[in-house]
C-alpha cells in the first residue's frame, strides 16, 4: 500500500529520538559502539510499534521502517556504519551533472545521497524490483527538490523477460534472482531487463559511477555487459557488492580485463575504478 501521509508525520519524538540521535554519534569502528548501538536501536523499534520515522540522512529526507529492512534500521540510527568509506569515494569520484545508477537501489540511500551532491543536470537511475521496497523508494524520491532521481521497477539480470525474484521476508532488502541466505520460501515475477538495455531504454551514452548489489547476482549482470556494452558506457566507478561466494565466474578478474583496478575492499564491497 503505497503511503500518502505528509512527511513529518512521524518526526522522532520523546525517548525514541534521544536514541536515534544518540546512536549517530558512536564510533563506526567500536565494536563496543556497534554492540550498543544495535541494544538501543531494539529498544527504540519496539517502542514504534510498527510506525515509521521521518528524519533527514545523507542531506536528504527519507521515511524509514526499521522492521523487515536491514538497510532502513541501519540508515535510521546507524547512518555513520552504512558504507562510510564508500560514500567517500564516490563523492570525490561523482563529477557535477554525471549519471549515475543505483542497481538494488532498496529505499534510495545511494540514490538520495548522490543526489544531494550531483548537480541539477546530474542522471540518477534507481532501480528497484521489490514491489514494496519499490513504494518506499518512491515515497523518499518525492520528500526531495532534486528532480534528477528517477526509480524504475524492474530487475537487472543477464537476459530480458520475466523472471522469479527471492526474498527473504525480514530483510526484504535481500531480495535476488539467486536463492540466497534465508530467502527461499517467498518469490515473485518480476520484469527484467539487462543492464545494456537499461542503458539504452534510458538513452545512457556513457556512466560516471555505479553501485551494483543485488545479492549474489553480480556477475551475471556484469559478464554480458562488459562484452557487449560499447568501452565508451563502461562505468568509471563500480561499487559492487562483494558477492564471491555466490559468483559463478572470478569477477574482479574478468573487470581487471576490461582495464578496471580495484580501489578498496570494504566489509561488504568491492570497489573498481577504470580510467
Amino acid at each position: 500500500m503505497k503511503d500518502t501521509q505528509p512527511y513529518g508525520t512521524y518526526a522522532p519524538t520523546g525517548l525514541v529520538a534521544r536514541i536515534a540521535a544518540h546512536t549517530q554519534t558512536l564510533p563506526e569502528g567500536s565494536w563496543r559502539g556497534r554492540r550498543t548501538a544495535m541494544l538501543l536501536r531494539r529498544i527504540a523499534i519496539s517502542m514504534l510499534r510498527g510506525k515509521p520515522l521521518d528524519v533527514e540522512r545523507y542531506g536528504a529526507r527519507m521515511r524509514l521502517h526499521p522492521y523487515d529492512n536491514n538497510c532502513e534500521k541501519k540508515v535510521l540510527f546507524t547512518p555513520q556504519f552504512f558504507d562510510p568509506e564508500e560514500r567517500v569515494i564516490l563523492k570525490a569520484r561523482m563529477p557535477q551533472n554525471g549519471v549515475f545508477l543505483d542497481i538494488g537501489a532498496n529505499i534510495g540511500a545511494y540514490a538520495l545521497f548522490v543526489g544531494a551532491f550531483a548537480g541539477p543536470r546530474a542522471k540518477i537511475l534507481a532501480v528497484e524490483p521489490q514491489p514494496a521496497v519499490f513504494d518506499k523508494l518512491i515515497y523518499n524520491i518525492g520528500q526531495n527538490p532534486y528532480g534528477t532521481i528517477k526509480a524504475v521497477a524492474c530487475a537487472v539480470a543477464d537476459k530480458a523477460g520475466e523472471l522469479t525474484l527471492f526474498i527473504d521476508a525480514r530483510n526484504q532488502g535481500e531480495s535476488s534472482v539467486k536463492i540466497v541466505g534465508t530467502n527461499q520460501g517467498a518469490e515473485i515475477k518480476v520484469p527484467a531487463v539487462t543492464l545494456l538495455g537499461l542503458c539504452q531504454s534510458e538513452g545512457i551514452s556513457q556512466i560516471d559511477a555505479v553501485k551494483l548489489d543485488v545479492e549474489g547476482a553480480e556477475d551475471l549482470i556484469l559478464e554480458p555487459f562488459l562484452r557487449e556494452a560499447p568501452k565508451s558506457l563502461l562505468p568509471k566507478l563500480l561499487i559492487v557488492e562483494n558477492g564471491t561466494e555466490q559468483w559463478h565466474i572470478d569477477l574482479p578478474a574478468l573487470l581487471e580485463g576490461y582495464g578496471y583496478r580495484r580501489l578498496a575492499a570494504t566489509r561488504l564491497n568491492l570497489m573498481f575504478e577504470r580510467d
